[in-house]
């Protein structure tokens, strides 16, 4: 939910009030980059935005539940600060964008539209392409390591630790027994082959009549 302050409420709804989107983008490595669509710079909460922000219009998806809104974008962001080089070598993957929309004649009043993260940046024909990312979306990345009997490393990668080169052609299935007779890399197995299967979950009481009672 987006609040408004009731003068800029009054203002949008008068049709006097003349805004544009503003974008502050932040880099992991520290660098800040603020720009807006307006043809001059604006000084927002503090903030100087300055112009050269053309970007295409992206709709903004907002949702009550936990849903993650995801949006495409693409546009010229002219800005000497965004180089291909720093394109090329991903540095702006990942940034975290704050966009307001704000009052030209009145930068005092604005409001809150999106928050989230740039993914995968990429040049396109007629500037930069982005798919933009809200914060809701973090919720659906995985952490930690899913318990499972079989390995989740890949056959020679830094988990497992084979040299794939000792066995020319060989694959792997993942599975302990293969991991310890073909490969020798019991220590560096990323399963749990000890793990109880589902057949163990759903064993009955033994056939002598032990019921798992306290005796």
């Amino acid at each position: 939910m987006r609040i408004i302050e009731a003068e800029f409420a009054a203002r949008l709804a008068s049709g006097a009030a003349t805004t544009c989107l503003c974008w502050r983008l932040r880099r992991a490595d520290g660098f800040e980059l603020a720009v807006t669509e307006h043809d001059r710079a604006l000084e927002v909460d503090g903030v100087t935005y300055q112009p050269g922000a053309a970007v295409e219009a992206a709709s903004f998806s907002h949702s009550a539940d936990l849903r993650p809104g995801h949006t495409a974008t693409g546009g010229a962001l002219a800005h000497d600060a965004i180089t291909e080089a720093d394109l090329a070598s991903g540095l702006w993957d990942g940034a975290n964008v704050d966009v307001i929309r704000a009052d030209w004649e009145r930068p005092d009043l604005f409001v809150h539209v999106w928050s989230g993260r740039l993914s995968e940046v990429s040049r396109g024909a007629a500037g930069f392409e982005a798919e933009l990312v809200s914060l809701k979306a973090e919720l659906e990345r995985p952490l930690g390591r899913v318990y499972a009997q079989a390995c989740d490393a890949v056959l020679g990668d830094a988990r497992c630790g084979v040299e794939t080169a000792a066995f020319p052609g060989q694959t792997c299935d993942q599975q302990f027994a293969t991991c310890t007779a073909v490969f020798g890399n019991a220590e560096n197995f990323r399963g749990f082959p000890h793990l109880p299967g589902a057949d163990f979950v759903l064993l009955g009481p033994a056939a002598s009549g032990n019921d798992g009672g306290k005796r």
